[in-house]
């Protein structure tokens, strides 16, 4: 009837299939790391991981939004205290 085997179609089929997964598998690689990597630029914007190497004290507090907060809060303190001559 026809020239094409059966083994010739199971073959053809697993490799398409083959095909397939492997470009899953790369999708859900690039995705994995996309994930990653805005993961850790949140953190690092909101103040859970430090840009540097410090962990605490005046560096650290520079550069995360609490302390960013914090210390225009007290200069905001100070500047009221010092327009109003408190010490």
């Amino acid at each position: 009837m026809s020239d094409i085997s059966l083994s010739s179609i199971v073959s053809s089929t697993a490799s398409a299939v083959g095909k397939q997964v492997s470009d899953l598998n790369k999708a859900a690689s690039a995705t994995s790391a996309s994930f990653a990597s805005a993961l850790n630029k949140v953190q690092t914007a909101v103040g859970v991981k430090p840009k540097t190497g410090f962990t605490a004290g005046p560096t650290y507090e520079a550069n995360t939004i609490a302390g960013q907060t914090k210390a225009a809060f007290n200069n905001t303190i100070d500047a009221t205290k010092a327009a109003l001559h408190i010490k």
